[in-house]
């Protein structure tokens, strides 16, 4: 009996070393970790939101995780395709646009709303005393998109409007990519146009609420003229080439983010949204084919 209690005391303290080994096996080749987000706001917005998350993931994960600031969507996918951003926060677009160009990478967790919500609309902004209800009323006036990769900000109006009978270069007198959702609300206050494309979650949860809350504009300036159907919600990624051991800290460590540091984690929603919920690219399929289509447009 003594020597079995001895085996197993020696197998599971074999097993401890081995799973130590192993952990430190990939310490040595990811001495650090680079985590990158699109660029919903400006990059000094995009530090403060995320630099107390980094921390926390930098501690449960074991190595610094540092937070890089790009300037567009596609920074995420280049950054991920050369392996030289290994956690990824992507829009369901980007994130589809990435798979489709053949960047090895993985979602893990998709970000969750108030209520449990998986999804967020786009919606088109106009001035609240502007005279303008609908888009057709816009021909020869400037629209404000976000970015070509962007879901709420370029793929889904471009759809709205294809089903709408408009072609954006033909109805409008210009369109413009201003780079960011918060720079498009920017554009739009400041009259460089005269309608917006952003994302919208609800009545209290928008980039536009978030603006208004900081004090950058007012929400009461703003009506809505358009709401989409419902979109997938964005998804984080990681490479395919991490270990996975590696693979599953970072999952656990976004899981659990809500209960570990609550503060951090709330702070990347202003504390509107949920904990993360695990995710697959099964949920994206249908944002591959909106991708399609969208080329398509830009084809004809």
């Amino acid at each position: 009996m003594s020597f079995n209690r001895r085996a197993v005391l020696a197998l599971a303290a074999s097993s401890v070393m081995a799973v130590s080994a192993q952990a430190q096996d990939w310490k040595a080749k990811y001495p650090e970790l680079i985590f990158a987000t699109i660029p919903a706001e400006n990059a000094a917005q995009v530090t403060e939101r995320y630099k107390d998350f980094g921390a926390y993931l930098s501690k449960e994960i074991g190595v610094p995780v540092k937070l890089r600031v790009v300037g567009d969507y596609a920074a995420v996918i280049e950054g991920q395709r050369s392996e030289q951003i290994h956690i990824g926060y992507h829009g369901p677009a980007s994130y589809a646009r990435a798979r489709m160009t053949g960047v090895k990478i993985t979602p893990f967790v998709i970000e969750v709303a108030k209520g449990g919500v998986k999804g967020y609309h786009s919606v088109f902004y106009v001035k609240n005393n502007s005279p303008y209800k609908t888009i057709a009323d816009l021909k020869g006036k400037n629209l404000g998109l976000v970015d070509p990769n962007s879901m709420s900000g370029n793929n889904v109006p471009r759809f709205a409007m294809n089903s709408m009978k408009l072609t954006p270069e033909e109805h409008f007198g210009k369109v413009v990519y201003t780079g960011s959702h918060v720079n498009a609300v920017m554009a739009l206050n400041q009259g460089t146009v005269d309608v917006a494309a952003n994302w919208w979650n609800n009545e209290n949860d928008s980039e536009l609420v978030r603006m208004s809350d900081k004090g950058m504009v007012k929400k009461e300036d703003f009506r809505i003229i358009f709401k989409s159907e419902q979109i997938v919600n964005s998804p984080v990624t990681y490479l395919d080439s991490l270990p996975a051991d590696l693979k599953k800290r970072i999952e656990q460590a976004f899981l659990n983010a809500h209960q570990k540091d609550k503060a951090a984690f709330d702070k990347l929603s202003d504390g509107k949204g949920e904990p993360y919920q695990t995710v697959t690219h099964e949920a994206y399929l249908p944002v591959v084919e909106l991708n399609k289509f969208v080329d398509s447009l830009r084809k004809r």
